[in-house]
């Protein structure tokens, strides 16, 4: 028991090393690195039952090592299902006032009015935007677009953004639809 309690601990912390930076780019990367730490906390509680046996022969310590890990696995669990779900359901993400994003689109110079604005998470890590974007008359559409993705980008993180340009005569075929 402790000879392979050492060698999981060993791997282990290989395996956390390597994972560690690269955990916060994918949620599949981030379950890996989760993974590895239970086993790695695991690893720890099988050495330290391992030796509480050999030297005192209370056995019940590898029932008390059994559920210490099964206490550690369920948090990370919840916060991994919990971003898995938001990721699936396309939910807006956590951090981000829509108002925000909202006052930031018409704050753009040659932008007069927004609407049927969408935030979601792709994929971790990814956060997306659409929005209808009516500009003003003589603006520039080229620019508007530009400096909407650069706001948007560098002002809330959004990866990737899609505007539908509008003018102000196309908003009223628009609550025919959307009242």
């Amino acid at each position: 028991m402790l000879v392979v309690a050492v060698i999981g601990l060993g791997v282990n912390l290989v395996s956390a090393w390597l994972l560690h930076r690269a955990q916060s780019t994918s949620l599949n990367l981030r379950g890996a690195y989760l993974e590895v730490m239970g086993d790695l906390a695991g690893s720890l509680a099988v050495l330290v039952a391992a030796v509480v046996i050999a030297l005192t022969g209370f056995t019940a310590a590898d029932t008390i090592a059994s559920l210490a890990i099964a206490a550690v696995i369920l948090p990370r669990t919840w916060f991994l299902l919990r971003d898995a779900v938001e990721v699936l359901l396309q939910a807006a993400p956590r951090d981000v006032d829509l108002g925000e994003v909202r006052r930031h689109i018409v704050d753009t110079p040659g932008v007069a009015d927004a609407h049927d604005l969408h935030a979601w998470v792709l994929t971790s890590g990814m956060n997306v935007v659409s929005a209808h974007v009516v500009v003003e008359n003589g603006a520039d559409p080229s620019r508007v677009l530009d400096d909407l993705c650069r706001c948007l980008s560098t002002d809330f993180d959004f990866d990737h953004s899609t505007f539908q340009l509008e003018t102000a005569d196309r908003r009223r075929h628009e609550g025919v639809r959307h009242p």
